[in-house]
Order: structure tokens, then sequence, then C-alpha cells
């Protein structure tokens, strides 16, 4: 047993414990990410830019008749949301998450918290379309529902009054993504990665949206 400077025995990490003390919601969306890319890693790059195209939301797939798959154009918008561009795309999105999740979903429980994140990368992925209807670059990445998850941890520190505006904090980050996303070009797998305008659609549903989300308080 370990001792710290005084000689006291240090508090031990009970039998219980997770090495790793983030919620399981939060640990099973990083599992399920990390398990996708590793798979995607093990198939030929033929067959990894078809999951990309089938899975991936490709915008001018819900603007044109280009006879999409039914199935696809329903799913997408989901399945976008665990598609990364790289190894370096996802662990950034997963620190991410990771950082901004937590208070979340401690305020929301786990399953809010999954229906909100899903719900923020679905309307996300959407503003993308709005924005870039022709484009046929499918769009990838969880990126817009970590923007959700971003604006939803800016409201509920507003709540509790742990920042006096959100003005401040709100048009730097939308600043900074419309910068990047305008030298950058047109956001797509084929082209720049940041889709900043989901980033921005995301960020905006979660300020708006997440009070939707929590509990209702008991009588």
């Amino acid at each position: 047993m370990p001792f710290d400077e005084s000689g006291h025995p240090e508090p031990q990490r009970g039998a219980g414990q997770r090495a790793i003390n983030l919620p399981p919601v939060l640990l099973w969306l990083i599992g399920i990410n990390v398990a996708i890319q590793l798979g995607r890693e093990l198939l030929g790059e033929a067959a990894d830019s078809d999951i990309v195209l089938q899975f991936g939301l490709v915008p001018a797939a819900y603007t044109s008749d280009a006879g999409a798959d039914m199935l696809s154009l329903l799913i997408a918008p989901i399945t976008y949301q665990f598609l990364h561009g790289g190894w370096l795309h996802l662990g950034i999105n997963m620190v991410t998450l990771a950082a901004f999740g937590v208070p979340v979903v401690r305020a929301l429980g786990a399953r809010r918290f999954l229906l909100f994140y899903l719900s923020a990368g679905i309307v996300a992925g959407f503003v993308h379309v709005f924005f870039f209807p022709a484009s046929t670059d499918p769009v990838v990445g969880a990126s817009g529902a970590i923007s959700g998850v971003f604006g939803a941890v800016l409201m509920l520190m507003r709540y509790v009054g742990s920042i006096p505006s959100l003005l401040p904090i709100a048009g730097i980050w939308i600043a900074l993504n419309v910068f990047f996303g305008v030298m950058g070009g047109t956001p797509g797998a084929g082209g720049d990665p940041v889709a900043w305008t989901a980033h921005i659609g995301g960020f905006i549903y979660g300020l708006a949206a997440i009070r939707l989300f929590m509990p209702r308080p008991g009588p």
C-alpha cells in the first residue's frame, strides 16, 4: 500500500471505480466511434470510400433527383456523425466530447443526453445541407453534435451564473468558425473537412434546445 510523505496511507481507487471516470454514455459513444474507425482501417480504400458515400451526409442527395437510396437518406443524418476523416479528426472530436459532455450528461441523464446529442448532429447536418445544397462531397464527423454539446454547456453555465453573458463567447466562437470555414473553402470529404455551417447550426441548436431536454422538477 502506498503512503504519503507524512506516513499515512494514500487513498486507493475502489475496486468498483473506473480508471477513466466518464459517464457510461460518453464511454459508449467514444468506444463506438473508435471501433468504427478501426473497422474502416481494415477495409480497402475502395470499400472505405463506398462507406463514406453511403453513410456520410451528401447535401445533393437531398436536393436533387440523383436517385439516392431511400435508406441512406433516412439514416445518413445519424450515421455521418460516427464517421471521421482520420485519427486526428476522431481524436480531437472525442477529446472535446469528453471535456464538454460530462456536465451535460449530469444535467440531462444518459437517455436525454443521447437524444440531445444525436438531434444536435441531425440539425447541424441539415443546416449544412441548407447552405451547400448542390455539394456532392459527403460530410462526416461528430463536430456538429459536439458543437451542440458546447452550446448546452454554455447555457447551463449561464443558468447557474458562472458566466454573466453568453454573447461574447458565442460571438467569438461563431466568428472563428466563419473565418476558418470561409478561408478553407467548401466543406466536405472532398474539400476542407471543417463543415463550419454545421458547427454553427449545432451550436445554436444547443443553446436553444437544451432547456427542452432538461428533466422536469418533481412535485
